[in-house]
């Protein structure tokens, strides 16, 4: 077992990302660090979360993870008002999303269009003013580790986690983001590939994994996208990881948040069915393709918005498709159906089937340990 799994208390080294609580919960029960992503819940759900998980899992470590980008529109102020950031989307962004939900008979319903609060706007919390209240919530919790998915996290916030015995992880896509993270001292460097889910850069594990270990050894790397078995877990520990991070594997899972339409779109999803699209969040964001994605790249389409106005201006429409898509009325392929979208890596073309959380685990430790027998049997030929 390597220090950084033995200092937080793991059992094997898979760390879980999960929006869903009881998919981290059930990571750690299994002897993973399940680390939950706060940034698309309000504080009230977070506070009511985070107290069932500490119930759930006892003494066995978790994570939070939150956006703390530091570019995005009203960067210079911490994030800007609701009222603000909708004066600056132009009016041409409606008429395409009144269309579109036209065309695809996507109802209204009331209050599908009510103003948020600032807390949430966009429905992902990622200025500097939406962040605080997860940051206060985080640090009065028992959380182990506290991850910045995107953006190297402020220097107050890595110096109160110090201080109250909490490791720090961020994501990076490049070498030059995780020496910046190093350099700014967080403990943990999630490397993350062109295959994964979510904001992500575009290079591929196998070149990205071991220029990371390179140039900020020794801190710790964790190998993050595209790995969903034990066989990608010891490509990753070759490469010089200490662990692996890993995000799309659980969607298909009983535990998961995913409703039946999502679930069987992403078992039906092959590799190639997955697209990185600015439509979501105005950033380059991995999502499983769908007509969503296809309108916005129709040449007749408005560019899109640079975030966080995207998510902004698209919020009540895409509230109407998931509500539509989730009634039970419609097919995969049909009106907000065919609208309705997730999250995903590459590796949903190996998501074929549901499953559980341990079995997943399991299935893993499992390979893994196999794998790297047969390696060395076969070295010792």
């Amino acid at each position: 077992m390597n220090d950084l799994i033995e200092k937080l208390g793991m059992k094997v080294p898979i760390f879980g990302f999960s929006h869903c609580r009881d998919v981290v919960v059930a990571i750690g029960k299994a002897g993973g660090l399940g680390v939950y992503g706060a940034g698309l819940h309000d504080d009230e759900t977070i506070a009511t979360d985070i107290k069932w998980m500490e119930e759930q899992l006892g003494d066995k470590p978790y994570g939070i993870d939150l956006l703390m980008p530091e570019q995005y529109v009203g960067a210079e102020s911490g994030g800007l008002d609701t009222q603000e950031a909708h004066k600056r989307i132009p009016g041409i962004y409606k008429t395409f999303l009144d269309n579109m939900m036209v065309r695809y008979n996507v109802p209204e319903f009331e209050g599908w269009d009510k103003e948020e609060s600032a807390e949430i706007a966009g429905g992902q919390r990622y200025t500097a003013q939406q962040a605080v209240g997860i940051l206060d919530l985080a640090f009065n919790s028992r959380c182990r580790l506290l991850v910045s998915a995107l953006g190297t996290p402020p220097a107050w916030v890595v110096k109160k986690a110090h201080e109250q015995g909490r490791y720090v992880g961020a994501l990076a896509g490049r070498v030059r983001h995780a020496v910046k993270h190093r350099d700014a001292g967080v403990d943990i460097i999630i490397a993350q590939s062109y295959e994964a889910a979510g904001h992500t850069g575009d290079i591929g594990g196998m070149v990205l994994w071991p220029q990371v270990v390179d140039a900020v050894a020794p801190v710790p790397v964790l190998a993050a996208g595209g790995i969903a078995d034990g066989r990608q877990m010891a490509a990753a520990m070759a490469l010089g990881a200490a662990g692996v991070w890993c995000g799309s594997v659980w969607l298909t899972t009983v535990e998961s948040e995913c409703t039946p339409i999502i679930r069987k779109k992403l078992l039906r999803a092959k590799t190639e069915d997955t697209v990185r699209t600015s439509a979501f969040t105005g950033k380059p964001c991995r999502f499983l393709r769908t007509a969503w994605v296809d309108e916005w790249e129709d040449k007749e389409a408005p560019s899109t918005l640079p975030s966080p106005l995207q998510t902004i201006a698209t919020r009540p429409y895409r509230r109407r498709i998931d509500r539509a898509a989730n009634s039970g009325n419609l097919g995969p392929d049909e009106g907000a159906g065919a609208l309705i979208s997730k999250p995903v890596g590459q590796v949903v073309g190996m998501l074929n089937e549901e499953t559980s959380v341990r079995a997943v685990m399991t299935h893993m430790g499992e390979q893994y340990v196999n794998v790297v027998a047969e390696m060395f049997e076969s070295f010792g030929k």
